[in-house]
């Protein structure tokens, strides 16, 4: 491995190609423009020849943000092969401190979006992505420090690899490290919380969907997966995001029927937890952890167990939103309290600078995890006349973010002094 990655160069730094980026694409988005306008612009851009590095990138995540997950990676992988550095848009000409973000070639949902911590940061922001068909650059853009924001999926796992057999050498301080990124997936990270008090995490088992068919012919057999596991059952296709696939099953037949809904060959099984309020309404929250201290992110609240936010409601009902205004607004005093041992176990036992949770609380009042992750999106998009109190808090953590950057950044340089 050697001190190739102790080089740092200006001048690689100057071969970023820029891009519009996943903040303002996702935003455009998010606010219904009509992004194949942008998608026919690009193409015909790519067809001719005059397209940049940076705009093929952009339009790989447009066929994303449209539906269209296999011609965007397909895109990703073709302009990856050529050119692997990129520069997101920054909000001032002058920054004052530049990132090195180390990402993996997979779908928009496997990295961080660092775009949007950092959009009004007046931090410059370059990604670096780590292919299989390459190794990492021996010169080194010039950064100030570095963060990896692959996820531990099965996808970005030969990029951790590579950016930890780096990692013991590398120049400047490097932020989330990757093995303790990789503890961080559904069937590890009940192991590393397992025993927290005041905490519980159902166990979560990778099976196939071989072992899934055998269930289904004798429920028996369930056991012998791990002693852990009753029905009901919470199963996931291993690697999902934002609960396509997951579903609730109670008995041998709904097993059946989803597994004849579903192609994956390998999922993820746990005991159902009811987490259903006293109201019979299910509370779901978001928490982000910067260098420790956790911070309220977002709260969902429905009438369905399998909530996350873009289905709980919350537009419509001004009951809900005050209520996740003022756990917003008392989090220091009320659920950040309730849970301040649970919390500050998790955060040491994770030990990431960056990562975030989803949690509610169960029956009995202990803090409930049902997943934690450093890819989670954070973002500002929420309409201000409908969500007022969401700006301030958000701007709590993207502070919180860029202040632990330049922290970081400022104590190499005294200790290099």
């Amino acid at each position: 491995m050697g001190s190739k990655f102790l080089e740092l160069s200006e001048a690689a730094r100057q071969d970023c190609a820029d891009r519009v980026g996943l903040a303002k694409l996702a935003k455009m988005a998010f606010d219904g423009n009509d992004l194949r306008s942008i998608w026919r612009d690009l193409i015909a851009r790519v067809l001719d020849g005059s397209a940049s590095a940076g705009e093929a990138l952009d339009l790989s995540l447009i066929a994303q943000l449209l539906g269209d997950k296999q011609t965007g990676l397909a895109m990703q992988h073709e302009v990856l092969l050529s050119h692997r550095l990129f520069r997101a848009p920054c909000a001032v000409a002058q920054p004052h401190l530049r990132v090195l973000a180390l990402a993996a070639a997979t779908d928009m949902g496997s990295n961080t979006p660092i775009e949007f911590l950092l959009e009004e940061s007046g931090i410059e922001l370059m990604v670096l992505y780590v292919i299989a068909e390459a190794e990492l650059p021996a010169q080194l853009p010039e950064h100030d420090v570095a963060i990896v924001i692959a996820s531990d999926s099965e996808d970005c796992r030969q990029a951790l690899r590579k950016i930890d057999a780096a990692a013991p050498c590398w120049p400047r301080p490097l932020l989330n490290p990757p093995r303790l990124v990789g503890n961080l997936d559904r069937d590890k990270l009940h192991r590393l919380l397992r025993g927290i008090e005041g905490l519980e995490i159902p166990a979560t088992i990778a099976v196939t969907r071989e072992q899934l068919l055998q269930v289904v012919q004798s429920p028996r057999t369930l056991p012998a997966l791990a002693a852990e596991l009753t029905l009901p059952l919470i199963v996931r296709p291993r690697g999902s995001h934002a609960g396509m696939g997951l579903a609730k099953i109670d008995d041998a037949a709904a097993l059946s029927r989803h597994l004849e809904s579903r192609h994956e060959g390998e999922f993820f099984v746990a005991r159902f937890i009811d987490y259903s309020s006293a109201d019979g309404l299910f509370r779901k929250y978001r928490v982000v952890f910067v260098e420790g201290r956790p911070y309220a992110c977002h709260m969902a609240i429905a009438d369905r167990w399998d909530i996350w936010y873009l289905n709980a409601g919350m537009s419509a009902s001004p009951e809900k939103r005050l209520e996740e205004e003022t756990f917003m607004r008392t989090f220091d005093i009320g659920f950040g309290r309730r849970h301040q041992g649970a919390l500050a176990a998790v955060a040491a036992r994770i030990d990431l600078d960056y990562f975030i949770i989803d949690c509610a609380e169960t029956k009995g009042g202990s803090l409930l995890i049902f997943e934690a992750d450093n890819t989670a999106v954070v973002h500002n998009m929420d309409l201000a006349t409908v969500f007022p109190y969401k700006a301030p808090q958000t701007r709590k953590i993207f502070d919180a973010f860029a202040a632990m950057l330049e922290g970081r950044a400022a104590q190499a340089r005294e200790c290099a002094a």
